[in-house]
């Protein structure tokens, strides 16, 4: 499987185990959830509902009703309703307990983030440092890079890296600052206010996550 078709799949088992949908009420969700997915189409989503049926974590309430593609001739629409079986939410269950790292790239965690309310703590904790520890590293490469290609490159282009840089920056101050707080929690503390003195909390005041892949990941 793909690492887009497992994202795919993550999404689909995590809002069909808050309730059973038919396939477009199911597309809408994943447009409004998922910034990073609003270009899925009924071609992407369909195959993966049926390979997930066929494996027996998806079960179609109305099977019989011959599916028919929606357009913008005939607006039609599936009546089927996807539901997760037993083995689908013992699936989800599975993936949902996952913190290798996966999970801490750029695709895998703006998903993961949006479940993350029905995450184990533990869990988040470890994703959340696997994506620290992975922007740390892309932040080292990034910095290197810009000292040997300063002077081969016009304002321009070293304007880019450094606003590639800031914002990778400012996503490692936003995961200490949810680090922190999930520390706190476990503890019983009080979550300190953010700071912008020693750089661990966003220096804008804001406790918003950065642009893209997220769109504020988990808000709809």
């Amino acid at each position: 499987m793909s690492r887009r078709s497992g994202v795919l799949e993550f999404a689909v088992l995590g809002l069909l185990h808050d309730a059973p949908m038919h396939g477009y009420e199911l597309r809408k969700r994943l447009n409004v959830l998922l910034g990073s997915f609003r270009a899925f189409s009924y071609g992407t989503l369909y195959p993966c509902l049926k390979s997930l049926v066929a494996q027996g974590f998806l079960v179609e309430d109305n099977p019989d009703v011959e599916y028919v593609p929606a357009t913008a001739l005939n607006g039609k629409r599936s009546k089927i309703v996807y539901r997760l079986s037993p083995e689908g939410k013992q699936r989800f269950e599975e993936l949902l307990a996952d913190s290798g790292p996966e999970a801490w790239e750029d695709e895998h965690f703006g998903v993961r983030f949006a479940f993350f309310g029905q995450t184990d703590r533990a869990v988040r904790m470890r994703v959340l440092e696997g994506r620290r520890s992975r922007l740390e590293e892309r932040l080292e490469r990034m910095r290197s890079s810009i000292a040997r290609t300063r002077e081969r490159f016009d304002d321009y282009t070293l304007e880019l890296q450094r606003h590639g840089l800031e914002s990778v920056e400012r996503e490692v101050r936003w995961l200490n600052e949810l680090i922190e707080t999930e520390r706190a929690t476990r503890t019983g503390r009080s979550a300190a206010s953010p700071s912008t003195s020693d750089g661990r909390g966003p220096a804008d005041g804001s406790s918003d996550p950065p642009g893209p892949p997220y769109d504020r990941p988990g808000r709809s």
